[in-house]
């Protein structure tokens, strides 16, 4: 999670256009990152691949409220409802975005790179499939996130910093500081229409989610065959819970939608 998640930047900036919160080519650039290009592909009413801007279009045509996200990992459907053709696509892409509202579509997002390194090109395409209606697996609402996450972080930071992770050493703090300045340059955290609570949630999920791809690439102190075994389970359930925060944060603007009607 040393990234932001491709469909967290869909599902954000486009319920910020659902809401009127933002101007369509700002929410297409916002959407777009650092990649190429972005198309949607399968979208009823649609023959073709079409842009960002006129596939959001046509999803609030169709009647879509809000969006939201699915961050699932081998053994834990997070986010998803079904069915197994869609669970299995988002599952092998790691992450998938659901409308909400109108008909029961999801996107799930197939990239191509090409290129050097340093010079990479990357193309998104985002094919739209049908999904079942129904809650979404083991997201939790945004308050317990928050509580999640504030007791894993209690509960695991002195076995961490023991095995010099938690940016308690000096190779992962270095990697962890790295990680910072690549996320706050230029960029914006959720989109207008998210609650402060969303943004801070998101930021700490993030944080952890970075400590714990640092700590999994072998930065830190552990060096032993027990100590790395130590560490992988420590980290296990703190990379659960950092996912199932960053999903609460991005489909809060859901959540408060539905409170409101």
């Amino acid at each position: 999670m040393l990234d932001e998640p491709r469909s967290g930047r869909l599902a954000a900036w486009g319920n910020a256009l659902l809401a009127g919160l933002a101007a369509p080519d700002d929410v297409a650039q916002e959407i777009l990152g650092e990649d190429a290009i972005h198309r949607m592909t399968g979208l009823p009413g649609e023959n073709g691949p079409v842009g960002l801007t006129l596939g959001l279009g046509r999803l609030r045509a169709l009647g879509t409220t809000g969006l939201r996200i699915a961050l699932p990992a081998p053994g834990h459907p997070l986010g998803l409802s079904g069915p197994a053709e869609f669970n299995a696509r988002a599952l092998a892409a790691g992450e998938a975005v659901i409308a909400v509202g109108g008909p029961a579509l999801g996107l799930v997002p197939d990239v191509t790179e090409a290129g050097p390194r340093g010079d990479v090109h990357v193309e998104v395409e985002w094919r739209c499939l049908d999904v079942r209606k129904g809650p979404p697996a083991d997201v939790p609402s945004l308050s317990e996130a928050e509580r999640e996450l504030a007791e894993a972080l209690r509960d695991t930071t002195e076995a961490l910093t023991r095995l010099d992770v938690a940016g308690a050493g000096p190779v992962a703090q270095a990697a962890l500081e790295a990680y910072r300045a690549r996320a706050e340059r230029g960029r914006e955290l959720l989109a207008p229409g998210y609650p402060p609570r969303a943004v801070r949630v998101l930021a700490l999920a993030q944080r952890v989610g970075a400590l714990v791809a640092i700590a999994s690439d072998g930065h830190g102190g552990a060096v032993s065959a027990s100590q790395i075994a130590a560490r992988a389970e420590l980290l296990r359930p703190v990379e659960r819970t950092a996912r199932r925060a960053q999903v609460a944060a991005y489909n809060a603007y859901v959540e408060e939608s539905g409170r409101r009607a």
